[in-house]
Formats: C-alpha cells, sequence, structure tokens
C-alpha cells in the first residue's frame, strides 16, 4: 500500500513541476508582450512554448508527467505603425511579438487550475496514507 501513496505523491508532484514550468513560460511571454527588437527592422521577443510527455517512473511503474520540450512559436509578428520608435522600418512599422495576451492569460488559467488539482490529489494521498495509520493503531 505504501508504493502506491508513494506513486500518487510522485505523479502529483511531477504535475505540479510540470505546471509551475508552464506557468513560468506563461508568465515570460506576457512580461515580453509588448517588447520590440532593439534595431530598425529587428525582431521581436517570439512567444515560447511549452510541449509534455509522460515518463514511467522505473521505482513505481507510474506514468509522470515531464516537460518535453520549450520551443518558440513560429507565428507571425505584429506588426504597428510606430516611427517615433527606435526598432522601426525605413517604413515606420515596427515589428511587436507573436504573444496575444487573451491566449496567455487562459493559459495561465489552465495551468493555475491543473496545479491545483494536483495539489489536492497530493492532499487526498495524505489523508489516505494518514487513515491507514489511525487503523493500524
Amino acid at each position: 500500500m505504501d508504493d502506491a501513496l508513494k506513486s500518487i505523491a510522485n505523479i502529483a508532484a511531477s504535475g505540479l513541476r510540470a505546471q509551475a514550468e508552464r506557468l513560468k513560460i506563461v508568465s515570460e511571454n506576457v512580461a515580453n508582450a509588448e517588447s520590440t527588437g532593439t534595431t530598425p527592422g529587428s525582431d521581436p521577443y517570439r512567444r515560447k512554448t511549452i510541449s509534455f510527455g509522460t515518463m514511467v517512473d522505473q521505482a513505481t511503474g507510474a506514468a509522470e508527467v515531464k516537460v518535453t520540450d520549450i520551443g518558440q512559436d513560429p507565428g507571425n509578428f505584429r506588426i504597428r505603425y510606430d516611427p517615433g520608435n527606435p526598432a522601426a522600418n525605413a517604413q515606420g512599422y515596427v515589428k511587436l511579438p507573436n504573444v496575444n495576451p487573451i491566449l496567455e492569460m487562459s493559459n495561465m488559467r489552465e495551468a493555475s487550475r491543473s496545479y491545483e488539482a494536483n495539489i489536492n490529489m497530493l492532499e487526498s494521498g495524505r489523508k489516505m496514507e494518514q487513515q491507514i495509520v489511525d487503523l493500524l493503531k
């Protein structure tokens, strides 16, 4: 029974780590949503993406979540007319990151809920463990 409770804790912990990394990536995207390049016509910040996969824990046989890739979104940059900006090209247009703040906030909310679900699973595992200890007394 101890192995099952350890598996629950390991699975929840892997989910917490994965969602924490996701929140970090989303926060970085939001923080750079309006940044521009530093020289005329240069590319601005490119939105980061994160991918997850499963990894089997050899000790417990449980499938855990892991970050498999942190990549970049190949989507087009936004463009805004701002001739006074130092990063503006000869026509006065500035490239802005391909970050959609609404999408990022949605991702942040989903990651927060997943993080919360993993905490609840961890707490349930602890409660079950305590119930077992109480039964064995």
